[in-house]
C-alpha cells in the first residue's frame, strides 16, 4: 500500500516564491549581511577597509633627498653667517678708515702749520736782511737824515724838560748843528759827541727822562712790529764789514 503526499497546486508555489513586492508597499528595510561565526550581526560600516601598502622607498633616492636638504640648510646658514660677518667687517673697516683719515688730517694740519711757520720765518728773515741793506744804504747816501732824527727826538720830550743833552756820533755833530740849529737852540739842548752812538742815531737825555733814538733801538721796534727779534747787527755777518 502506497501513500502519497498531497501535491500543492502549481499556482500556489509560484505565488509564494516569485511574488514581486512593489516599492510602494515597502515601509522599512536595511541591507542584510551574514552574521559572524558567533551568530551576531555585523555592521558593514564597522568593517575596516584594507589599506594600500606604502610604496617601498629607494635608499639611494632617500639619501640624495637628505643630502639636498642638508645642503640647502647649510647654504642658508652660511649665507646668514656671511651677512653677519660682512656687516661686522664693514663697521670695523669704516671705524679703522675713519681713524686713519683723522690721523692723516691731523698730520697734514701739523705739517702745514710747520710749513707756514717756516715760510713766515723765512719771509721775516728775508725782510729783515733787505731792510738792513736799505737802512745802511740810506745812512750812507743821506747822512744828513740824522738831523731830522735829532729834531724828532728833542720834540718828543715834554716842554718842562730841562738840562737836555743830545748825544750823537762825532761824525754827525756838524750835520745836526747846521740842519737842526733852530730846534736845538729853542730847547736849550747841548750837543755831545759820543762814539758809542752809531751814525744815524742819537740819544736825548733830560732831567725827566730819556729818548732813545739810536739805530739799534729804532731797528728793534721796527722788527718787533713784524714779529721778529733780529738785532740791528747780524751776528752771522758781524765779522763782514760789507754786511
Amino acid at each position: 500500500m502506497s501513500s502519497s503526499k498531497p501535491k500543492e497546486p502549481a499556482a500556489a508555489r509560484s505565488t509564494i516564491h516569485s511574488r514581486f513586492i512593489p516599492r510602494e508597499e515597502l515601509r522599512g528595510f536595511s541591507a542584510w549581511a551574514p552574521g559572524d561565526l558567533a551568530g551576531g550581526a555585523t555592521d558593514r560600516r564597522s568593517v575596516p577597509r584594507p589599506q594600500a601598502a606604502a610604496p617601498a622607498v629607494d635608499p639611494a633616492v632617500l639619501l640624495k633627498q637628505q643630502m639636498r636638504e642638508a645642503r640647502q640648510a647649510g647654504y642658508q646658514d652660511g649665507y646668514r653667517d656671511g651677512l653677519v660677518a660682512l656687516d661686522g667687517f664693514k663697521q670695523s673697516f669704516a671705524a679703522q678708515t675713519t681713524a686713519q683719515i683723522g690721523v692723516l688730517v691731523t698730520s697734514v694740519h701739523t705739517e702745514l702749520d710747520a710749513l707756514q711757520q717756516q715760510m713766515a720765518r723765512s719771509l721775516a728773515g728775508t725782510a729783515i736782511a733787505l731792510s738792513r741793506q736799505i737802512v745802511r744804504s740810506e745812512l750812507s747816501t743821506r747822512p744828513e737824515c740824522v738831523a731830522l732824527v735829532a729834531e724828532q727826538a728833542i720834540e718828543a720830550l715834554l716842554q718842562s724838560a730841562k738840562r737836555i743833552v743830545l748825544r750823537l756820533h762825532p761824525d754827525d755833530l756838524a750835520l745836526v748843528t747846521g740842519a737842526a740849529a733852530d730846534t736845538i737852540a729853542a730847547r736849550g739842548a747841548r750837543l755831545v759827541g759820543d762814539a758809542g752812538v752809531a751814525r744815524g742815531g742819537c740819544r736825548v737825555e733830560s732831567d725827566i727822562g730819556l729818548v732813545d733814538a739810536t739805530i739799534e733801538e729804532r731797528w728793534r721796534r721796527a722788527a718787533a712790529a713784524i714779529g721778529s727779534e733780529a738785532p740791528w747787527v747780524d751776528p752771522a755777518a758781524a765779522q763782514d764789514p760789507s754786511a
